[in-house]
């Protein structure tokens, strides 16, 4: 051939060169449901191009008819009856963007049971009741896609359902709370309070009026569920996972991960090892020099390990409105491309999970003491690490601002130790006479 490039096939579902249209439903028109509406009807003729498929939007299911929205739509569209949306015969494909659980899993089976396709950034849903929907779905020969319900915009689903499928995974640990991740990055850079940045996230709109999901690890816990759930192929459900938030971290813990040469990170981790499956979410400081370091303000990353890949990071926004409708997008392009082909990706089975509680897991840990400043103390609470086979790789003694002056400020970072060692040492460290005050103990990545 010359240079000149061949011209591009028509689509297969053409008709006389034109595609026919597949009729979507959305449920719920919020922040993400109506950046998803926009997107479909600004790029239409840009989709038509790519993929052959000509989207419309058909009915889009509300709460309140008459509430503002981002986007307009056409008369009759708009609806209260989200019943009527999953069951009506112009509908071809099911968009879920309500959140919660219930009517979720209702409204989300009844189309997988008439035989659509679902998309769904529901991380609640997939995380709590995942396994009924895939099997629901592979048993009606249609989709369930949920690109959108881990870190936002990110690709990573089908990253790890598609490029990464033949690959043994054996890490996956990331940020996927932006609110979190803001309020730490607002901490170290701004040396400011914790419930100061907290309040600024909420004025910005990082956080909700209620922050408790956020801040606690709760939403981060259901997104690491799934992430284990999709990289190990194995059962795992939000209630599986250990979580700690980051309510109690201070001014002095990021103070300490400074002088160290860490950030403090919210992460979520499921690792695989010797069979078992061990999935958490906790503070943890992790090196400057690692990539999940430099991940600031309300962005996510999530950093993959596997034995032939080795280390990957994917980066980027992971909450918002547009970011989270491109992924929902991406997967409306595949299930409805599937759909008009007369197949499906199942997710396949699960396999039963042995989890690995967290008093089991090894990981180092970052403690920090107050006592009382004379001989013998540093040996006696070092006496305690060795009863209880908890080695240490450095310690320093300071003064913390605020002590008296016969108080002394101990830091110890250990070599990797498993929990439960750790967690007695600091119960019988706690009841030395010297001992004035325990501060947080936080996880250390890397060490």
């Amino acid at each position: 051939m010359s240079g000149a490039e061949a011209e591009p096939a028509p689509p297969a579902d053409a008709d006389a060169g034109e595609p026919r249209p597949l009729r979507v439903g959305v449920l719920g028109c919020g922040n993400v449901g109506a950046a998803l509406v926009a997107i479909l009807r600004r790029d239409a003729a840009h989709l038509v191009g790519r993929t052959g498929l000509d989207f419309e939007v058909a009915r889009v299911a509300v709460r309140n008819l008459s509430a503002e929205r981002s986007v307009e739509l056409p008369s009759g569209v708009l609806t209260r009856d989200s019943e009527s949306l999953v069951a009506a015969d112009d509908v071809d494909v099911v968009v879920e963007a309500m959140g919660g659980i219930e009517p979720a899993r209702h409204l989300v089976s009844a189309a997988l049971g008439a035989g659509k396709p679902v998309v769904t950034a529901n991380k609640e849903l997939i995380a709590n009741v995942g396994e009924e929907l895939f099997a629901l779905a592979a048993a009606n020969g249609v989709d369930l896609a949920f690109e959108a319900a881990v870190a936002g915009g990110i690709p990573l689903i089908g990253v790890l359902r598609n490029s990464l499928i033949g690959e043994r995974i054996t890490r996956v640990m990331g940020i996927v709370n932006g609110t979190t991740n803001y309020i730490l990055t607002r901490m170290a850079e701004d040396g400011a309070d914790y419930a100061d940045v907290l309040g600024e996230a909420q004025r910005l709109g990082y956080a909700e009026a209620d922050p408790t999901a956020d801040v606690e690890g709760f939403d981060a816990g259901a997104k690491a569920a799934i992430l284990a759930m999709t990289a190990f192929g194995a059962k795992v459900v939000a209630g599986d996972v250990y979580q700690e938030g980051i309510s109690g971290i201070g001014k002095g813990d990021i103070a300490a991960a400074a002088r160290m040469g860490h950030v403090i990170k919210l992460l979520a981790v499921a690792e695989r090892q010797n069979g078992e499956i061990a999935v958490r979410v906790h503070p943890a400081m992790v090196p400057t020099d690692h990539p999940l370091a430099s991940v600031r303000d309300a962005f996510n990353a999530v950093f993959l390990e596997g034995e032939a890949v080795e280390d990957l990071m994917l980066y980027g926004r992971g909450a918002g409105g547009f970011p989270t409708a491109s992924a929902m997008l991406g997967d409306l392009i595949t299930v409805s491309q599937n759909l008009r082909r007369g197949v499906c990706d199942g997710f396949g089975p699960l396999s039963a999970a042995r989890l690995r509680p967290i008093d089991e897991t090894y990981t180092a840990y970052h403690l920090q003491f107050d006592v009382t400043d004379k001989p013998g103390v540093l040996a006696a609470v070092a006496g305690v690490f060795g009863e209880h086979g908890v080695s240490i790789r450095s310690v320093e003694q300071t003064t913390r601002a605020g002590t008296a002056d016969d108080i002394a400020h101990l830091e110890f970072i250990t070599h990797r130790a498993r929990e439960a060692d750790v967690a007695s040492t600091l119960r019988d460290v706690r009841e030395l006479d010297a001992v004035r005050r325990i501060g947080n103990a936080i996880r250390v990545i890397g060490e």
